[in-house]
């Protein structure tokens, strides 16, 4: 694990705890709200799809949720590299299979755990689980029992069956084989490859190279034993006797003289330098063991800087990860209606990853990892974050499968495919990753004010962890132990700064510029020191003001009026000072940023233009196209009113400054969300459904926030306050650990 992205017990822990146990919930799609609805749902209406259904089996897929229902089983037998700890305690895991299922492919998923370690039974189980579903998933399943079970599924069942473990590494594996062989410059037929792990994922990655290639007499494979030679006894089996070679090589070390490839699904450490040394010109080394690979990507450079070096972990480039290839191959799978995933199918994703890797990067994907990303020896594969993967993969995961027969229900108009796609597309992870990874590479000191507050001390504790930068907060140092212990943090006291006007030698100066700001606003030096000594709102503006952090988050056991007339002795952060409230929601794949949702009670049209370009200036910093709608009840004009007449002006305001964003109005909310709405107003300059609603008053801006927020479960980050010339973020007093995080990387992106 990473130095700079610990993870602790109890955080673990609570992450699955809260705010409910778990992670992931079933909800309805249908109405279910009267007499009516029950009826149809359930008796008499659900008789008719019934019929259907006995009738002509296919139907299934147009009445039920079968079409897009995949089940990740396991039976606890191999459970990430903890090995077998049973059903019951590979639940955790599968549950998060599960939840990236439905997060990156927009697949309903459900785990199902099977408490037996007889290869028959599963087999039988799962068979017998077929109506159910339209794809399987099998995961942490130990070998070689993997394989056997695997083998009967296909054989038994008429739906795709997948063993991640050992395919979903092959395929991504093999993508970024494809790409640095082509950096390197040279042909997998003519490579000498080298695999270490005769496991799932290590039989399965040659057995997919091969089928793409590799010549079987060039490739070796390794286990613990040493090199799988032909005429070798000793701890074989049919799996591993099925990529025997003759070669006079006896060891990983004798393998990897003059091979110009290294496959490791093995251990920590199983690689040296030396080894390396000895491998052909431009050698292409995937170190994929987890947690900590073969070797390093730092040590192999160290000894050959023209290698290619890919791992398992997300800290450094060219991550080896499954999550770019199972929800993308269900996607294709499940949307043809599949009887199977071949290998036809794996080579298509594998080669359609390989290709989007070559193409240029959207800046919201750079702006994600915090760096430019272009195709050479550090960006072989695509990052998990990539929204073009769910409209690229799918397509040609589907295209092969109609090609090779295994479809049932063959996609017709595939332009109208993709586009569905791009409508299942969640850019609220990009942008929540975007987030935190420029916070992470700015590294700000972050000032929580706080500090009496177990939530905010969680928040420094996981703000710190993460490796986004330095906590500081502001308290009593034996509260804030005490509170750190009760919470099972106690190890972590020693990790944060806390200060305090007691503990600060600098209370002086922070009396007299206190004392310099508001001297001609009735505040004389007591009343300077006692604000800066006994208000931490205060304490941590003049902290940061002053340069002794580098950026503030506060506002969880206050209103937020009140934190901002507190702050607002310290620095300017008024409606006339230009401070503007933008609030980020995000519900159901989608975000929309509403303003002014802090700062402006009753804005005039030209402090709602002042929003919108706010609102904008966020938008871009988050990665979106801004366009802009003024929220009215009445729109474009009607019903007329007096009180929406500033929304009409408003637009008419930016047409004289000339502004560079999509933006107008009066509109209603749905006309400025809804397309088809929309397109009834066919003079109506947004290109598409507005990201930034801006309303009429605080008051209107809250209330809708709210609703959102406790009707719809959207999650909230902000308001997010700019405008202002120190990052500062004030939290609402019902943020939870996560989103005082959030906030606080908000804060950190804009510190200088």
């Amino acid at each position: 694990m990473s130095g700079k992205n610990k993870i602790t017990r109890e955080e673990a822990l609570n992450y699955h705890l809260e705010p409910i146990p778990g992670k992931y919930e079933i909800t309805p799609t249908t109405p279910m709200t009267t007499q009516r609805d029950l009826s149809l749902a359930y008796s008499p209406g659900v008789a008719v799809p019934v019929e259907a259904i006995a009738e002509n089996p296919e139907t299934a897929y147009d009445y039920t949720v079968k079409g897009n229902m995949v089940a990740v089983i396991s039976n606890g037998s191999a459970i990430l590299g903890l090995g077998n700890l049973g059903a019951l305690a590979s639940k955790p895991v599968m549950e998060g299979k599960a939840v990236l299922f439905k997060k990156f492919a927009d697949v309903n998923a459900v785990d199902i755990e099977l408490d037996t370690m007889d290869a028959d039974e599963i087999i039988k189980a799962v068979k017998l689980m077929e109506p159910t579903f339209g794809g399987i998933n099998l995961e942490d399943i130990k070998a070689p029992e993997c394989f056997i079970i695997e083998q009967a599924l296909k054989e038994q069942m008429d739906i795709p069956v997948f063993h991640d473990d050992q395919h979903g590494t092959a395929v991504i594996c093999a993508a970024g084989l494809l790409n640095a062989l082509e950096i390197s410059g040279k042909k997998i037929e003519d490579c000498k490859i080298v695999l270490n792990g005769a496991g799932a994922a290590g039989i399965a990655c040659l057995e997919l190279i091969k089928a793409m290639g590799a010549r079987n007499e060039n490739c070796i494979m390794c286990d613990t034993k040493g090199v799988i030679y032909q005429g070798r006894t000793e701890g074989m089996n049919q799996w591993k006797s099925a990529h025997a070679v003759e070669t006079t090589a006896r060891s990983l070390e004798d393998a990897m003289k003059g091979a110009d490839v290294f496959l490791g699904v093995s251990a920590k450490g199983a690689v040296t330098q030396e080894m390396v040394k000895s491998m052909a010109d431009n050698p292409v080394i995937f170190a994929m063991a987890n947690p900590d690979p073969e070797i390093t990507p730092e040590e192999a450079h160290e000894v050959r800087e023209d290698a290619i070096v890919a791992t398992g972990r997300s800290d450094y480039p060219n991550q080896v990860n499954n999550v770019l290839g199972f929800p993308y191959l269900f996607r294709g799978a499940l949307d043809i209606h599949a009887r199977a995933i071949n290998d036809e199918m794996k080579i298509a994703c594998a080669e359609a990853l390989a290709k989007l890797a070559r193409e240029d990067v959207p800046d919201e994907v750079a702006m994600a990892y915090g760096r430019k990303l272009s195709f050479g020896r550090d960006y072989i594969i695509p990052t998990p974050f990539d929204p073009r993967l769910i409209h690229v993969i799918p397509p040609a995961v589907a295209k092969a499968g109609m090609d090779t027969g295994v479809a049932r229900r063959p996609i017709i108009d595939m332009d109208a495919y993709v586009h569905s796609l791009k409508a299942r597309m969640d850019p609220t992870a990009t942008i929540l990753q975007s987030i935190h990874a420029r916070a992470r590479k700015a590294q700000a000191r972050m000032i929580f004010a706080e500090g009496d507050d177990l939530r905010v001390l969680r928040a420094a504790v996981q703000y710190q962890r993460s490796g986004t930068g330095t906590s500081i907060v502001v308290g009593r140092e034996n509260d804030v132990r005490e509170k750190l212990e009760s919470a099972g943090l106690g190890d972590a006291f020693r990790e944060l700064t806390v200060v305090n006007a007691a503990n600060t030698k600098h209370l002086e100066t922070y009396r007299d510029f206190l004392y310099k700001r508001l001297q001609r606003k009735g505040v004389d030096r007591e009343d300077a020191y006692k604000m800066a000594a006994r208000d931490r709102h205060v304490f941590a503006a003049l902290m940061l003001v002053h340069g002794h952090g580098d950026a503030l988050v506060t506002g969880v056991t206050r209103k937020s009026a009140h934190v901002l007339e507190r702050i607002n002795k310290v620095v300017d952060a008024t409606a006339e000072s230009g401070a503007v409230g933008i609030t980020a929601v995000l519900n159901k794949g989608k975000i929309v940023l509403l303003g002014d949702t802090l700062v402006h009670e009753w804005p005039d049209e030209n402090d709602l233009a002042d929003i919108a370009t706010a609102g904008a200036e966020v938008a871009r910093s988050l990665g979106l196209d801004p366009r802009v709608a003024f929220c009215s009840f009445s729109t474009f004009g009607y019903p007329v009113s007096e009180r929406a007449q500033k929304m009409h002006v408003a637009p008419k305001v930016l047409d004289k400054r000339g502004v560079d964003f999509e933006y107008d109005g009066e509109m209603a909310v749905d006309v400025a969300l809804n397309a088809s709405v929309m397109k009834k107003y066919d003079f109506c300059r947004l290109s598409g459904p507005a990201n930034i609603l801006v309303m009429p008053a605080r008051h209107s801006a809250s209330i809708s926030i709210k609703l959102l927020q406790e009707m719809g479960g959207a999650t909230v980050i902000g308001p997010i306050l700019t405008g202002v010339e120190h990052p500062i973020q004030v939290c609402s007093t019902t943020a939870t650990v996560s989103d005082i995080v959030n906030m606080a990387a908000l804060a950190a992106c804009n510190a200088k």
